[in-house]
């Protein structure tokens, strides 16, 4: 169930992350206050989960999945470039994330 929480807070890293650049530096209420809860949502779900995970761990995985799930929506919704090197990269944080869920 950790992990699984794990895993929620990091989709609201990548809320957050991304509702940012629709705040228009916090002028523009709606996607601010989305942005705001997302924030309080993924740091309150990253400690219910580091009751059972490792501190190193979880928060790895967390800002791994927030990477990851950021980098991707900027190339897919913010037409960010998806050059081979760059989607290498994210590539090898996905397998981080991989690797310390299997020895953890």
């Amino acid at each position: 169930m950790a992990w699984f929480i794990l895993f929620v807070a990091g989709l609201m890293e990548i809320g957050w992350a991304i509702g940012l650049k629709y705040t228009d530096g916090f002028s523009r209420l709606v996607p601010s206050v989305l942005t705001l809860a997302a924030m309080a949502a993924s740091i309150l779900l990253l400690g219910w989960a580091l009751k059972t995970l490792p501190i190193g761990t979880a928060y790895a995985v967390w800002t791994g999945i927030g990477a990851v799930g950021t980098a991707l929506l900027g190339i897919v919704l913010l037409g960010e470039p998806a050059t081979a090197m760059r989607l290498a990269c994210i590539g090898l944080i996905v397998a981080g994330i991989a690797g310390l869920k299997f020895v953890t």
